[in-house]
């Protein structure tokens, strides 16, 4: 496979992840900023702190708004990282790799382009912000299951793969580097200091709130996973010392 060939594959799902990752810390930071506790900027900040983009947005816009912030994140053309943006760089890298790709994740990712090239601000805010982002991730689940379904196993499929877990790793490093922070208290045990709902929100923003419930079926806990002091091992109930 030439190196431009699987260049093209590697970024067109890696845009597509990315499009589906800022959907959902859209949508949590939307979600949180709407209940009480003071925390309302915060929340408003957050996607702009994950994805690096606040200089460029405070540049570009001044005023920092939830409504600002989401137009920002969803249509702007002139933003690297937003879901237009995303979108429009998946297709095109699509488009040159068409022979290299089945009919099906090119018309997932074609529809997906046209579709979001007819909205606006207007027609945003008629839609709805979560159904917007609904959207989005329904699009990526959409091309994922395509690309899953119909592309052979071969180098087209492991550089699809690799772009969009290496997409994945580093959204979810981002997402850990800002909000684990502001989640502990300087001095105050972590399980204490951590509010129930801002570590709900963060296992949602990653998709693992459903995962991480099946298998602790508990409180969230921020110290789940932590060695064992009798038997030296990593497990969530450690044994009680004799």
């Amino acid at each position: 496979m030439l190196s431009r060939t699987a260049g093209c594959i590697y970024w067109m799902s890696r845009q597509m992840e990315r499009a589906e990752n800022i959907a959902r810390v859209l949508d949590v930071s939307y979600q949180m900023a709407l209940m009480p506790g003071g925390m309302e900027r915060e929340q408003i900040l957050a996607p702009l702190e994950i994805t690096g983009m606040r200089s460029a947005f405070e540049t570009a816009r001044g005023r920092v708004t939830a409504d600002e912030v989401m137009l920002f994140f969803a249509l702007n053309p002139a933003n690297p990282s937003s879901i237009y943006s995303c979108i429009k760089q998946a297709r095109e890298n699509a488009h040159v790799v068409r022979g290299k790709i089945t009919n099906e994740m090119w018309e997932s990712l074609n529809a997906t382009w046209l579709e979001i090239q007819g909205m606006s601000r207007d027609s945003l805010k008629r839609m709805g912000v979560s159904r917007f982002l609904e959207w989005v991730k329904e699009r990526s689940h959409l091309f994922r299951g395509a690309t899953f379904g119909t592309i052979r196993r071969n180098d087209a499929f492991h550089f699809s793969r690799l772009g969009t877990f290496l997409e994945r790793a580093d959204n979810t490093a981002r997402i850990l580097l800002v909000k684990v922070p502001t989640l502990f208290s300087e001095g105050i045990e972590p399980s204490a200091a951590a509010d129930y709902y801002q570590w709900a929100a963060l296992l949602r923003s990653l998709s693992a709130f459903e995962s991480y419930r099946d298998i602790y079926r508990e409180s969230i806990c921020p110290n789940t996973w932590r060695k064992c002091s009798c038997c030296a091992t990593t497990c969530h109930d450690p044994c009680m010392p004799a």
